[in-house]
C-alpha cells in the first residue's frame, strides 16, 4: 500500500479515540477549561450517560471572537509558550481538545467574556465547522456536545451501561473538585442532581470541608493534616489514621500541581509510608497534593495526562514517604473514631438477633396444657426451715445490691480519669484491659498494644545504634528445613544488628546463643521459625532497611505480653501510659487497631437512655 497523506477529519478522529476514551473524559478536559478560565461556579449536566448530551457551563473570563474561532482548530492554544514546551502551568489545551471533540460530535461553543455587551456561539458537526453567530448567554462559557461517538460508531460497542458511565463522570468531577475547593460544582445526570459541591474556603479547613463531603465524614473525623517541603517541592493535604482503611485504592487520591494523577512513584511512596501499620491487603485512605516547578515534571507522557514522569523522582518519593511518616507518628496513640461506632453497631444489632430468636421461641400454650397463674411463693423441696422463711419473705428493698459489685481495683486518681486512655478499672479472659476515661471506657487488646510497644522500642534502639542483647545461659538448638537453615543464614548480619545472633548447625538446624534483651524470656524456636518463615516468603527483593523493620515485627510480636497472662493493676496502668507515649500505637505491627474507646453518650443511646 503507497503512503498517502491522511484527510484532516480522519487525523483529528484519531487525535480524538487517543484523548476522548469516553463521556467522562469529555467531562475532564471541558472542567479544566472552566477552570484555566478563572470559573468559580461549574455546572455540568449529562443526558445518557453523556452519549446525548455533556454541557459544560461556567462563569469565567469567556473568549472574544478571535479566540472562540481559533479555539476549535488543531494546534491552537492560549495555554503553552512555543518558547518552552515543559513549562505547562495549566490544565487543559483548549485548542486541542474542542477540535478532537467536534471531529466525533455535534459541538456548540457559546462564550461571553467580560464587558462584552453581545455572546457568540460557533458549532462544529463531526468536523464540519461553522460560522459565530450571535447568540444569548451571560457572562462565561458554556459548551455543548451531543451525539458523541457518532462520527466513530464502532467505539459505542465499548461503552458501559449508563450506570456506570454516570459514575464515571461523577467519579471525574469529585476527583477534580478535590484540588479546586474555591470552586462550587455541580453534577445533573438526567433530572437530578447527584452532585452538589458549594465553593468552601481556599484554605486547610476548606479543603478538608471539600475532602469530607467527597470521601465521607469518617476520613474528615480521622484525618491527619500533612505539610511540608524541601528544594522546592511541596506537599500538603490529609492521611486517613492506619486504622481507617478499605479493601482497594480507590479512596487514594493523588494531585501534582492541581491535576489529578494515578502515578505508580506515588503509589508505592504511599504502601512504603504506612508499612507496618496496615493489615495485609488493605489500603489506606489519603488525598494528598504535590506542587513543584512545572519543568520538574512531565505531564505529557500520557494523552490524558493522567500519568507523570519526574526529574527527580527520588526526592520527590523520599519527601512524601518522611511527610507521612512525620504525620502518622504526630497522631501518636490515636485509633479512628468509627472504632467504637463499629463496636457498638455489633452490639446492637446482636441484641436484636437475640431478641429475635428468643421471640420466635416464645411458649405457646396447646389445648390439653394450659397456662394457669403460679401458686403462692413458697420454698423449694429440699430447704431448710430458714431458707424456706426466706422465700416467703416480701420482696422488700429488691433494688438495693445484694453484694458489693465495686471493681476489685481501687478507685482511679482523678488525673488518670482524664488521661486519653483511662485509668485500667478491669481485665477481662486475661487478653482485655478494660479502663475508665471522664466520658466513656476503652477496652485495650493487651498482647497487640504491647507488640506494637515493643516494636517501636526495637526501631529506636536499632537506630541509636543497636540492640542490647542478652546471651543465653543454654544456648538452644532449633530443628529446621534446610531452606529455612540456608535463608536463616544468609540473613544472620541483619539479624545480629536485632540482637539476635545465631549460626548453623548442622544442615537442618540452628543455635542461638543470643537474643535481644527487649524480648525477655520469649519463645526462641518459635521466634526462629517464624523469622525464617517470613524471610523465605519476602524473597529477596526489600532493601535492608524494609527486611529489617519486618524481622523487627516478628520479634516484636514474640516478645510482647500474651492473651492469657493476667496483669496487675499497676502493669495495666503502665502499658496505658506507654501507648499514651508511644507513635502509632492505635494499631499494632499487623494493622489492627489496639484499641476500642466507647463515649458515655453511645453506650447510653444503645440501651435506650438517650
Amino acid at each position: 500500500m503507497p503512503v498517502r497523506q491522511l484527510s484532516p477529519e480522519t487525523i483529528n478522529r484519531i487525535a480524538a479515540g487517543e484523548v476522548i476514551e469516553r463521556p467522562a473524559s469529555v467531562v475532564k478536559e471541558l472542567v479544566e477549561n472552566a477552570l484555566d478560565a478563572g470559573s468559580t461556579e461549574i455546572e455540568v449536566v449529562t443526558s445518557g450517560g453523556g452519549i446525548a448530551l455533556i454541557r459544560v457551563s461556567d462563569n469565567g473570563s469567556g473568549m472574544p471572537p478571535n479566540d472562540l474561532m481559533l479555539a476549535v482548530e488543531r494546534h491552537a492554544t492560549s495555554k503553552l509558550s512555543e518558547e518552552d514546551l515543559f513549562d505547562i502551568r495549566s490544565l487543559g489545551f483548549r485548542g486541542e481538545a474542542l477540535p478532537s471533540i467536534g471531529s466525533i460530535a455535534h459541538l456548540t461553543i457559546t462564550t461571553r467574556p467580560a464587558g462584552s455587551k453581545e455572546a457568540l456561539s460557533i458549532t462544529i458537526d463531526r468536523g464540519a465547522k461553522g460560522p459565530l453567530k450571535p447568540a444569548a448567554h451571560n457572562y462565561g462559557t458554556r459548551v455543548e456536545v451531543r451525539e458523541l461517538f457518532s462520527a466513530t460508531p464502532a467505539r459505542l460497542k465499548f461503552m458501559k451501561s449508563e450506570p456506570a458511565e454516570n459514575r464515571a463522570i461523577s467519579d471525574t468531577l469529585k476527583r477534580i473538585a478535590m484540588a479546586w475547593p474555591a470552586v462550587g460544582f455541580t453534577l445533573v445526570t438526567g433530572e437530578r442532581a447527584s452532585v452538589r459541591l458549594p465553593a468552601c474556603a481556599d484554605d486547610s479547613a476548606g479543603r478538608l470541608e471539600r475532602l469530607g463531603r467527597i470521601m465521607g465524614r469518617d476520613f474528615m473525623a480521622d484525618a491527619i493534616q500533612l505539610e511540608g517541603g524541601r528544594e522546592g517541592i511541596s506537599i500538603s493535604g490529609f492521611a486517613g489514621l492506619p486504622t481507617l482503611n478499605r479493601q482497594d485504592a480507590a479512596m487514594q487520591f493523588l494531585f501534582v500541581n492541581g491535576r489529578p494523577v494515578r502515578d505508580r512513584l506515588l503509589v508505592g511512596a504511599v504502601r512504603a509510608a504506612y508499612g507496618d501499620m496496615l493489615p495485609r491487603g488493605r489500603q489506606p485512605l489519603l488525598a494528598l497534593f504535590i506542587d513543584l516547578d512545572p519543568r520538574e515534571v512531565d505531564v505529557n507522557v500520557h494523552p490524558a495526562k493522567s500519568e507523570v514522569r519526574f526529574r527527580d523522582g527520588g526526592a520527590v518519593r523520599s519527601l512524601l514517604i518522611g511527610g507521612l511518616r512525620e504525620a502518622l507518628a504526630r497522631a501518636g496513640h490515636r485509633a479512628t473514631v468509627a472504632g467504637g461506632g463499629v463496636a457498638l453497631d455489633m452490639l446492637a444489632r446482636r441484641a436484636e438477633m437475640e431478641i429475635a430468636a428468643a421471640n420466635s421461641q416464645t411458649y405457646r400454650p396447646t389445648p390439653g396444657n394450659a397456662w394457669s397463674p403460679p401458686a403462692a411463693r413458697g420454698a423449694p423441696p429440699g430447704f431448710g426451715p430458714g431458707l424456706a422463711e426466706a422465700f416467703q419473705a416480701p420482696l422488700e428493698g429488691f433494688d438495693l445490691p445484694s453484694a458489693d459489685t465495686a471493681a476489685a481495683i481501687a478507685e482511679p486518681s482523678p488525673a488518670a480519669l482524664e488521661r486519653p486512655l483511662g485509668a485500667a478499672r478491669a481485665q477481662l479472659h486475661e487478653t482485655y484491659i478494660v479502663s475508665e476515661t471522664r466520658d466513656g471506657i476503652v477496652i485495650v487488646d493487651q498482647h497487640a498494644a504491647h507488640e506494637r510497644l515493643v516494636y517501636e522500642r526495637l526501631k529506636a534502639a536499632l537506630e541509636a545504634g543497636g540492640v542490647v542483647r542478652q546471651g543465653l545461659l543454654l544456648p538452644e538448638v532449633i530443628e529446621i528445613d534446610s531452606d529455612s537453615v540456608e535463608v536463616l543464614s544468609e540473613a544472620s548480619a541483619e539479624l545480629a544488628e536485632l540482637g539476635l545472633c545465631l549460626e548453623p548447625f548442622g544442615p537442618t538446624s540452628v543455635i542461638v546463643r543470643e537474643v535481644p534483651a527487649l524480648l525477655g524470656k520469649a519463645d526462641v524456636a518459635g521466634l526462629v521459625k517464624d523469622l525464617a518463615a517470613d524471610l523465605l516468603g519476602d524473597g529477596s527483593g526489600l532493601v535492608l532497611k524494609e527486611r529489617l523493620d519486618a524481622v523487627a515485627a516478628t520479634m516484636a510480636c514474640h516478645g510482647s505480653v500474651r492473651a492469657g497472662r493476667r496483669l496487675t493493676p499497676e502493669e495495666m496502668n503502665a502499658l496505658l501510659r506507654e501507648m499514651e507515649a508511644t507513635p502509632k500505637a492505635g494499631q499494632c505491627n499487623h494493622g489492627r487497631p489496639t484499641y476500642v474507646e466507647l463515649k458515655r453518650g453511645d453506650i447510653e443511646r444503645l440501651f435506650g437512655r438517650r
